[in-house]
């Protein structure tokens, strides 16, 4: 059998991170276009995508941006979408903590849906990978995504309002989150928390600043937490 290496775990990271080419490709001319649209200049827009790193925050800041909201509005909606990182983050602790701080502030910068999703599941899978080959594997799967993501943004905007409302390119953060959640969803506990979370998402929709988003995400935590604690009081195997 061959020998795994940390390169090979980072060209492995790398491979299964292809598919996520079809959301950060369209997902990223879309926000350079957006961005034009605002009346960003070009180097504004190349710093916003590169400083923040977070396609989801920075469409919740571009909306605001186009309406005029206060600037301490547009923080506090970027932060509550981005605030999910935060449980990634401690989600991926037990696996990376132990790397030095410099390396792990790179990991912070480079921790999206996409790198998250991917990287827990391997560590899950193969629990006695070691920290380098944890990290090497983490850095593979931005290795192609993130320069896409910041030459999507560029081809944006310089492409501006030229490519047609028929593509359609903001298809993609739904279907980027379905192909991440969507193979996560192994146990019991997994589907209560998710469950949970899309309906208190939809009752809290109403709730400004995207703070529903919190609510909805704590709800599931809080609902899975307990899901599996009634699961392993019943025998059940996690």
């Amino acid at each position: 059998m061959p020998r795994t290496t940390a390169k090979s775990y980072f060209w492995k990271g790398c491979r299964n991170s292809l598919p996520f080419i079809f959301v950060a490709g369209p997902f990223s001319l879309l926000f350079g276009v957006l961005a034009t649209e605002a009346g960003l200049k070009l180097y504004e827009m190349l710093t916003f995508s590169a400083s923040v790193y977070a396609g989801s925050a920075q469409f919740t800041a571009l909306q605001l941006l186009r309406e005029d909201a206060p600037t301490l509005i547009i923080l506090a909606s970027s932060l509550a979408v981005n605030l999910r990182v935060g449980m990634y983050s401690a989600s991926l602790t037990p696996y990376l903590g132990a790397a030095p701080l410099w390396t792990r502030a790179i990991v912070a910068y480079f921790t999206v849906d996409q790198s998250y999703s991917l990287s827990v599941a391997q560590y899950e899978l193969v629990p006695e990978m070691t920290l380098s080959e944890r990290l090497a594997y983490f850095f593979g799967t931005n290795a192609i995504i993130a320069p896409l993501w910041y030459t999507g943004t560029l081809v944006g905007a310089i492409l501006g309002t030229g490519i047609p409302e028929s593509f359609a390119l903001d298809f993609a953060l739904p279907i980027a989150f379905l192909a991440m959640v969507g193979p996560m969803l192994r146990t019991p506990a997994h589907i209560v928390a998710a469950f949970v979370s899309i309906v208190v998402a939809l009752l809290c929709v109403s709730i400004p600043y995207n703070l529903g988003l919190l609510v909805a995400g704590t709800a599931g935590m809080m609902a899975g937490a307990r899901a599996e604690q009634f699961l392993i009081s019943r025998g059940v195997k996690i």
